[in-house]
């Protein structure tokens, strides 16, 4: 059965968040994570373009319809999933250790994808900063 690439491929690649149906492949020198179940995958595409949806005014963003700029995406995809599970257990989180279980646990806690506290998450997304890269480089 073809599998297809996972909506959170650059939170699992960043390595602040895994998933128990992810699998990492490289091609060439790209890598790439595709999604071992096809209604999983689904779910995590509706989360996602929920997440993206309700932080556009935390964004500062009109359409969320297409692809965001690469830091506006990493706050929606790792500061949203950090926000989700915030919900869940409350405290000091810095990653997700399980993507699909957490999609599963918000769709049984609220019912449906669509009804989770998204004001919450996006708080999360708002506040969220991506770790920098090359830190102790002259210059910076």
């Amino acid at each position: 059965m073809e599998h297809g690439r996972c909506p959170f491929e650059k939170a699992i690649l960043s390595a602040q968040c895994e998933c128990e149906l992810a699998t990492r492949f490289s091609v060439a020198e790209r890598m790439g994570v595709n999604c071992r179940d096809n209604i999983a995958r689904n779910n995590c595409t509706t989360l996602l373009a929920l997440m993206r949806d309700r932080a556009r005014f935390a964004l500062k963003v009109t359409d969320t319809s297409d692809h965001l700029p690469f830091g506006k995406e990493i706050k929606v995809m790792i500061g949203g999933l950090i926000g989700l599970q915030r919900l869940f257990a409350p405290g000091d989180v810095s990653r997700v250790d399980n993507v699909h279980g957490l999609v599963g646990l918000a769709q049984e806690q609220f019912g449906s994808l669509e009804s989770i506290p998204f004001h919450e998450v996006v708080k999360s997304i708002a506040s969220y900063q991506p770790k920098r890269r090359g830190r102790g480089r002259p210059g910076r």
